[in-house]
């Protein structure tokens, strides 16, 4: 029996051909792209159609998340902050100073 497909705004990916992404093969670009520019209610198809385990370790494994979305993931999930790769990533290359 196979999955019912989620129902995602095709603005969350405006620079994709939307009737040709395969979420199951592109299924860490899927998650990823969802929890930066999706809402509530994207999130939610997300969590239900891949399962917890799946978003959690793609979102841990994601080399770029904004700071807002890494923050709501590690609280969802209870994830210390410095497990996630793009967190790590961003210690090693800290940025300019603000003047």
């Amino acid at each position: 029996m196979e999955k019912p497909k989620p129902i995602f705004h095709r603005r969350i990916f405006w620079d994709v051909d939307f009737d040709k992404l395969d979420y199951d093969l592109r299924y860490k670009f899927v998650i990823e792209r969802v929890f930066e520019r999706g809402d509530v209610e994207d999130i939610r198809q997300c969590r239900r159609y891949y399962g917890d385990e799946t978003v959690k370790e793609s979102l841990i494994h994601a080399k770029f998340l904004h700071d807002h979305t890494l923050k709501f993931v590690a609280v969802l999930f209870d994830i210390p902050i410095e497990q996630f790769r793009c967190y790590t990533l961003r210690q090693l290359t800290p940025g300019l100073f603000p003047y």
